[in-house]
């Protein structure tokens, strides 16, 4: 087998942005009918004449070009809209590019969202059957590697069950057991693994180092860049599809958070597509500057186009480095919530007391909705500023962690 598992020549994948929405008028339809042939032949016609108008369509990728070797651990790291994941799918044969190759050398695992490859009207088993058939596997194969999988996912009660009934954690799991189990000679894993527990995070780390290990390939996303720095020994840092670093996984990560200080925003300035029919108008701590272990709220607003139900909410909150720091968790007992285009979805929570050091924390959404879960990280972002400790003066933040405890402080006179 070749040394170079994957090999990335001047990759670019571009979309066609979609079309003005029709004013529905029954007059501007009828123009829009007519001239629509005309506009197709004239378009054929033209299809040489000169490149698509730059204003309609966007480049997700651009000018990639990358090897990496069969047995390594290589971190994609940068912001939202990146490429990050179009990059996965392109590697993964998901997506067709634009321009340019990309050549992998082995059979490809991959793992890009929640459910990807799985039927949710088959059983967990009739799954995992299923995954190792498209991986190419004999049915004896997958046998062998069952019980281990099974374990690994940790749904022995549930493997004959539909898998549509599987909660997020349940269908992650068994995904990434089965990417992982059936030995593909490279790994794809997107940021699924973050709706899993830490404990589970913790294991799909240390299999993907035997992965690496065996002198098999993974490529990881991660919006956590601790796990990056555990697993890979370099990353691949892009910005606006193209790569801007390709080095040792700490050089690449200090520039990365060097070059994510300017993005912050305390409050969400435009609405955030979260399906076909829901987007967010509202989000983020109110006031967007809090003082450590001050009271503060926590606001969020839905707006959506259609009927429909949410399930799961919270904010995710992040550090500097991108290590989770808590869930603010916006359930209520009562079950999900009913929101629709007259009544969207608003809540407020009510944090009674901050316990955090000053510094800048990343807030992030989970939401999962009738139309599906969307994880959407580095949404706002929130400063905590220090309190007065009155005529002491506090250790430096840098070596205080990032909890700050709510106690005072007494003379035990019990043994005087």
């Amino acid at each position: 087998m070749s040394a170079i598992a994957v090999r990335v020549e001047g990759l670019g994948k571009r979309y066609e942005m979609a079309p003005t929405i029709s004013s529905g008028l029954l007059g501007d339809e009828l123009a829009a009918s007519i001239a629509r042939p005309w506009r197709k032949a004239r378009a054929w016609f033209n299809r040489d004449a000169a490149a698509p108008d730059s204003a309609r369509t966007f480049w997700a990728l651009r000018h990639l070009s990358f090897e990496l070797k069969h047995g390594e651990a290589v971190g994609i790291i940068g912001r939202n809209g990146a490429g990050k994941s179009t990059l996965l799918k392109v590697l993964s044969r998901i997506t067709k590019p634009t321009e340019g190759r990309a050549e992998l050398f082995g059979r490809v695992g991959s793992l890009l969202e929640v459910g990807t490859g799985f039927h949710p009207e088959l059983s967990g088993r009739d799954n995992v059957y299923l995954n190792g058939a498209i991986l190419g596997m004999h049915r004896r194969e997958i046998r062998q590697r069952f019980d281990e999988i099974v374990a690994f996912a940790e749904v022995e009660r549930f493997i004959d069950t539909p898998v549509k009934h599987y909660s997020s954690g349940m269908a992650v799991r068994l995904a990434f057991a089965v990417a992982a189990h059936l030995e593909p000679e490279i790994l794809l894993v997107d940021e699924v693994l973050a709706v899993g527990d830490t404990a589970f995070q913790k294991k799909c780390l240390g299999k993907m180092g035997d992965v690496t290990r065996e002198g098999r390939t993974v490529i990881l996303v991660s919006h956590d860049l601790t796990s990056i720095q555990m697993l890979c020994r370099r990353a691949l840092r892009i910005a606006h599809g193209q790569v801007l670093g390709f080095g040792p996984v700490d050089d690449e990560v200090r520039a990365y958070l060097d070059d994510a200080k300017f993005f912050a925003r305390g409050a969400l300035d435009h609405a955030i597509e979260l399906s076909p029919n829901a987007r967010l108008e509202a989000f983020g701590f109110v006031p967007h500057v809090v003082v450590s272990g001050a009271a503060a709220e926590f606001r969020v607003k839905a707006v959506v186009t259609e009927a429909m139900r949410f399930h799961e909410i919270a904010a995710l909150i992040h550090d500097s480095m991108n290590r989770r720091i808590g869930v603010l968790d916006l359930r209520v007992a009562e079950g999900p919530y009913a929101a629709t285009p007259d009544e969207p979805l608003e809540l407020v929570a009510d944090v009674r007391a901050l316990p955090l050091v000053e510094g800048e924390y990343r807030i992030g959404l989970s939401i999962r909705s009738d139309e599906g879960h969307a994880i959407k990280y580095d949404v706002v972002t929130l400063d905590v500023v220090s309190k007065s400790d009155g005529d002491v003066v506090p250790y430096q933040a840098s070596v205080r962690g990032v909890v700050a405890f709510d106690h005072a402080v007494r003379r035990d006179r019990s043994r005087s």
